[in-house]
């Protein structure tokens, strides 16, 4: 197993990609800490955790909160230990609404999960993986932190800043054992998504257009993509954006 051993902290965990990720981890041999702020979703990806013999511990918090981030982090080494991989995956989002149609509190909202919660998580735990030399962040990022056009404003602004603060984090630290990925999805099978199909939204119609194949992607692709690139197969890899999108960025 490609994780055996690991001890792996996952965010935005009670669905979607959060939740394939934390699947996939802990069958691939990982201990899976679990965050999120719906409760009740988190409570449905531990059991199917468990239900598969999986070692977990879920944590309702909020990562745009420092208090709750340093509650979650002391709580997670309380119970295992040591964080070797960061997962920062909780994200939100406003539609595809153009600059002049967000609001401020919707910018500030979306900036402070999608932007500071990594910032904040990643500042939490870090001295602890500088402490032993060696820890992996996959930062989640999105093909929209590459390109326009898959997300509002603020969140494709949101995501170039993870794509550039997860660069800027192998440039600062790589020479002490620090790994960081961004890890840039394209259109995915979520629930978010399928319920935009379900209303026919333009937008994500352009998107399924856009990719090569007219299909979009599962969350069990990008949870395998995910377990590879924390893993020790992976170590070369550092600081860079790695999609998985079918193409649909190509063009």
């Amino acid at each position: 197993m490609l994780l055996q051993e690991k001890v792996a902290l996952i965010t935005g965990a009670a669905s979607g990609l959060g939740r394939a990720q934390a699947i996939e981890y802990a069958k691939e041999g990982a201990k899976v800490i679990l965050s999120d702020v719906n409760a009740e979703g988190l409570a449905e990806t531990e059991k199917l955790i468990k239900d598969n013999n999986g070692t977990v511990l879920s944590i309702v918090a909020d990562v745009s909160k420092k208090e709750d981030v340093h509650s979650m982090i002391n709580k997670a080494l309380e119970e295992f230990g040591t964080v070797d991989i960061c997962v920062n995956n909780a994200a939100i989002l406003a539609d595809f609404k153009a600059s002049l149609d967000i609001t401020e509190e919707e910018w500030d909202k979306i900036m402070a999960v999608n932007v500071k919660g990594v910032y904040l998580l990643t500042n939490e735990i870090l001295p602890h993986m500088l402490e032993k030399g060696k820890g992996t962040f996959i930062n989640v990022a999105s093909i929209g932190g590459t390109i326009a056009g898959v997300g509002d404003a603020a969140y494709i602004t949101s995501k170039h800043a993870v794509v550039g603060y997860t660069k800027q984090l192998t440039f600062n630290y790589a020479k002490d054992g620090i790994r960081a990925v961004a890890l840039c999805p394209g259109l995915i099978d979520t629930p978010m998504v399928q319920y935009a199909i379900e209303q026919d939204r333009p937008e994500v119609v352009r998107q399924i257009e856009s990719i090569p194949s007219k299909h979009i992607g599962r969350s069990e692709e990008v949870a395998y993509f995910s377990v590879y690139l924390a893993s020790d197969k992976a170590k070369h890899i550092n600081g860079v954006e790695m999609k998985i999108d079918g193409g649909q960025s190509i063009s």
